[in-house]
């Protein structure tokens, strides 16, 4: 997980006509008028302005008529007792403490078929954010948005900060990058910026995860000199809480900015740092991924036996942790590696099992698309042009639904590349260029 702000508790102060709903149904079940309700402590008038929220009670009046009713004052105020308060809240901390430890499935099970009361809105706040976020992390997009939506909702009222708002556009950002919306991401995360830049708040945590996050955004965009800033940036943040473990999430984007940029020995310096930072919290997940990116990293400094040896410790890894998705990531990272040595047959065996541990996974396609990219290569290796056509024309498929330009130039180069080895030069140079275009910077 890339990180999150949790909200604190807070007793809700609004009235709303829940309240009234609620006292109406328990004065009539209790077989007493508004009047006999009211004894000779208030008028008539006043119990109708309650059970029409025109007005709300002071504490010490809904205590006594509670009592009087015979239930729990917490139940007349919120729909719920304090058990069943205490119940609810304790389900979502569970759900919460699993979202830090990257459980998403606990998520789901502690939230399952929990009920929120309409004046306990900080609760389901809370636990829309925990399970978007899990959701998210399981690949179940669409239906993560739909909760962030709700979250985003609940936050509009009076009751919540800019903090609360800007971590709702955090978490909305991050999911619509994984739906390849790169531009909606990009806007969605700098709104979430200016409001907890302005919050006048605590929470360098949060506004360090958004830079983060933002910065994927413009490498994903090629304005690497915007990645680096926000990378700085939030670096920056992270080390003046002392929050090691943001700092590694830091670390780690810097690491595959530098890649991209060029600067294979710095992104590698940068992703051991970030290795030793996850290994001391205990973070399994994210030491696998680095271990992945080292064995790319050594593997573009020439050194293939250090890359497959960090290849399969990454996969061991994610066998352990038990994520799917990061085992498809080192099986096809290895594919790509035994594709380079020459060995086709073995290249092609693992870019389709990578595939196949991909299959269902939208918020993996560069992944997918990767994958699909070496196992056409391996199959045009063994001259089966049919076969490694069709891998192809799916990684385009796939990577045009990027928004990069450079993972499209990818595809492009190996269509050009089996065109060549059909013999038609004519379409080859096309896609070159068409690849070669798509990576310029200034046309004119």
């Amino acid at each position: 997980m890339e990180g999150r702000t949790l909200t604190p508790s807070r007793a809700p102060q609004r009235a709303t006509s829940g309240l009234g709903n609620r006292l109406r149904q328990l004065r009539v079940a209790a077989g007493l008028t508004q009047s006999e309700l009211a004894s000779d402590r208030f008028s008539k008038e006043y119990v109708s302005q309650i059970e029409r929220g025109k007005t709300r009670p002071t504490q010490e009046t809904l205590a006594w008529i509670a009592e009087r009713l015979g239930v729990d004052v917490s139940y007349l105020e919120t729909g719920q007792s304090w058990d069943e308060y205490a119940e609810a809240e304790a389900a979502v901390v569970r759900a919460e403490a699993a979202v830090e430890g990257q459980r998403f499935d606990e998520t789901l099970e502690a939230l399952a078929g929990l009920q929120y009361s309409p004046e306990a809105q900080e609760l389901e706040f809370r636990a829309r954010l925990a399970e978007g976020w899990a959701r998210m992390n399981l690949g179940e997009l669409r239906p993560a948005l739909d909760l962030l939506a709700r979250a985003r909702e609940l936050s509009e009222q009076d009751s919540f900060s800019d903090v609360e708002r800007a971590d709702v556009l955090y978490h909305m950002g991050v999911c619509r990058y994984k739906l390849t919306s790169i531009n909606t991401a990009q806007t969605l995360l700098s709104e979430a910026l200016d409001l907890a830049d302005r919050s006048g708040l605590p929470c360098d945590r949060l506004r360090s995860h958004i830079l983060e996050w933002r910065s994927r955004c413009s490498r994903r965009q090629r304005d690497f000199a915007a990645a680096r800033e926000d990378i700085e940036r939030a670096l920056e943040l992270a080390e003046r809480i002392d929050d090691t473990l943001t700092v590694a999430h830091v670390t780690f984007q810097a690491s595959v900015v530098a890649e991209r940029d060029g600067q294979w020995l710095r992104a590698r310096a940068l992703a051991e740092r970030a290795r030793e930072l996850y290994e001391a919290h205990g973070d399994r997940q994210n030491v696998g991924r680095l271990l992945n990116n080292l064995g790319g990293l050594n593997y573009l400094l020439g050194k293939s036996d250090e890359a497959i040896s960090y290849l399969k410790h990454a996969f061991s890894v994610a066998l352990e942790v038990g994520s799917e998705p990061d085992a498809a990531q080192a099986v096809s990272s290895l594919a790509q590696v035994h594709l380079g040595a020459g060995d086709w047959s073995l290249a092609e065996e693992q870019a389709s099992h990578a595939l196949e541990l991909l299959e269902g996974r939208p918020d993996f396609l560069d992944e997918i698309g990767n994958a699909q990219i070496v196992l056409g290569r391996a199959l045009l290796e063994q001259d089966r042009l049919d076969e490694a056509e069709h891998a192809f024309a799916e990684a385009e498929l796939s990577l045009a639904q990027l928004s990069s330009a450079s993972h499209r130039a990818v595809a492009w180069t190996a269509q050009g590349d089996l065109a060549s080895r059909r013999g038609d030069d004519k379409a080859a140079a096309s896609l070159y260029r068409r690849a070669a275009e798509a990576l310029q910077d200034v046309r004119f």
